[in-house]
């Protein structure tokens, strides 16, 4: 079982800084001991134009049918014979996988104590791996490879040139060839090597779940064949593939997210301008707008929704509030700045989206009576949480449509069925208004991410059916100017439980006479 990673030179670059990355210096030859049998890491070539290094893996056959428990290729239930004669020990496959994770370990986290630089420079790259199990093909290789910014070079490996007849074998020969970081290239073949192969040389657990996120992290939540990945390298598990999907939904809402953030503050000049949390566009303006922020510029809508989602919860009386998909933080400061929110929760998939609102809200610096007030936790909507029961209100506050559609009812649930707050803030885009954008092309979402976008028709219908399954008044709230014919940018549900109507409505009558 072989593999060859090669890279090329430039001026002030030697080709020789593949040794740094790796981590095993090119006038040495390396082996190491793996659960199945022994790898070598050994230089062809190393100079300063072209290095090249190269992983052999020697497979203990006798080793790998002890820890199969007698079973063949995976522990799938093959003929003895076949236990002891099939490809695994000259295939990629991944038993090739966790060689790569064991041997360059550090490489494949984007480490390098000597050189810090050189982890996040991309590399002219090339790797071949001769003899590829490809279970769909060379096209499936080209679909898997390429959407990563490689070249793919897949050649059909006939199965024996003295019988041409016989046709193409289910193996490839593979070349790579593309510039990217080293650590992106390694991750790549850790995932997709197995999945390709189509199957896995040991009992696959839940902690598979967090191996393929770790390292189809940047790549996998938007790849075109997520789903095929997904499913194959957990083995068809279709529990575990479920969760993985609906984390990877998550992550990737959770990177457009801070995308939408990043823009923003590029065009703002500032790093904390605004106060909404999920902007669809770089900075939302809204084109009728009379209102001013400052000299001459119009209040952006992401503050106009912010504003209309802090009087909810101050007319709701709500004093323990959650934001669910709080993204670097823009809510849950200006949370903070009314003393009436007592506690403020911010929820989030991202864990860097959570790194950075920390930083933005200054937690470390904060006085200790208010940094009491804030929590900041890392979690996800598609399942139920005990740490969100018993709160006030739950904001999600451009959240819904960044969901896919049949994953939605598990977010439904996770929110009204299961943490059950009394009031429940929910706002997301009115597609009708999208004509009024000028810069927004007939057609097109306000966000590429964005899984839908509902008609105010649509959105009250959805609201209504959550509310009437879950024991929820509902009212609708335009925010930002209304159009007489398309309705407002924004579209705002705010949904009371049952049982807390009542004593609203004893509390509303309250202050009306009081008022008199």
């Amino acid at each position: 079982m072989f593999l060859t990673i090669s890279t090329y030179g430039a001026p002030g670059r030697p080709a020789t800084d593949l040794g740094f990355l790796l981590h095993k210096h090119p006038d040495n030859a390396q082996q190491f001991s793996t659960s199945h049998g022994t790898a070598h890491v050994l230089y062809p070539e190393a100079s300063a134009e072209c290095c090249t290094a190269a992983l052999l893996l020697e497979v203990d056959a006798v080793a790998l049918v002890r820890r199969g428990k007698g079973k063949g290729r995976g522990g799938a239930p093959d003929s003895t014979l076949a236990q002891y004669v099939n490809d695994r020990p000259y295939a990629a496959s991944s038993l090739l996988a966790v060689a790569i994770g064991s041997v360059f370990s550090t490489a494949l986290k984007g480490q390098c104590a000597a050189r810090p630089e050189l982890p996040g420079q991309r590399l002219p790259l090339r790797i071949e791996v001769p003899v590829l199990p490809a279970r769909g093909g060379a096209g499936l290789v080209e679909r898997l490879f390429a959407p990563l910014g490689w070249t793919v070079t897949a050649r059909p490996v006939v199965l024996d040139e003295r019988f041409p007849e016989w046709g193409e074998s289910r193996y490839v020969s593979l070349v790579l060839e593309g510039e990217l970081r080293l650590a992106d290239a390694l991750r790549h073949l850790y995932v997709l090597l197995p999945v390709l192969d189509d199957g896995k040389h040991y009992w696959v657990t839940p902690d598979e779940v967090e191996k393929l996120l770790r390292s189809g992290e940047g790549w996998l939540e938007n790849h075109p064949e997520q789903r095929l990945i997904t499913g194959r390298y957990l083995a068809r598990r279709w529990s575990l593939t479920r969760e993985a999907l609906d984390r990877l939904a998550l992550a990737r809402l959770a990177e457009a997210d801070e995308a939408a953030e990043a823009a923003e503050a590029d065009e703002s000049g500032e790093a904390g301008a605004g106060a909404g949390e999920c902007d669809d566009a770089a900075r939302e303006k809204d084109p009728a707008s009379s209102g001013e922020e400052g000299a001459g510029r119009p209040v952006p809508l992401a503050v106009r929704r912010c504003e209309a989602i802090i009087e909810a919860l101050r007319k709701a009386g709500a004093a323990r509030v959650l934001d669910l998909g709080c993204g670097q933080g823009r809510l849950v400061g200006e949370l903070l700045k009314d003393p009436r929110f007592t506690e403020i929760v911010g929820m989030d998939v991202s864990v860097r989206a959570l790194k950075e609102a920390a930083r933005r809200l200054g937690l470390d610096r904060m006085p200790e009576r208010q940094a009491a007030r804030v929590a900041l936790l890392q979690g996800s909507l598609a399942y139920t949480d005990r740490r969100l029961a018993g709160y006030d209100a739950a904001v999600l506050s451009e959240v819904v449509e960044h969901v896919d559609l049949p994953r939605l009812p598990a977010l439904e649930y996770a929110v009204f069925g299961a943490a059950r707050p009394a009031t429940v803030v929910v706002t997301t885009p009115n597609v009708e208004y999208n004509v009024r954008w000028d810069s927004l092309p007939a057609g097109q979402a306000r966000h590429a991410d964005h899984r839908f976008e509902w008609t105010r028709e649509e959105f009250r219908a959805w609201a209504r059916k959550v509310a009437e399954r879950h024991g929820y008044g509902v009212e609708f709230t335009p925010v930002g100017p209304e159009d007489p014919e398309v309705g407002p940018p924004t579209q705002m549900a705010v949904f009371h439980r049952n049982d807390m109507n009542e004593q609203h409505s004893r509390n509303e009558t309250v202050k009306e006479a009081e008022a008199v």
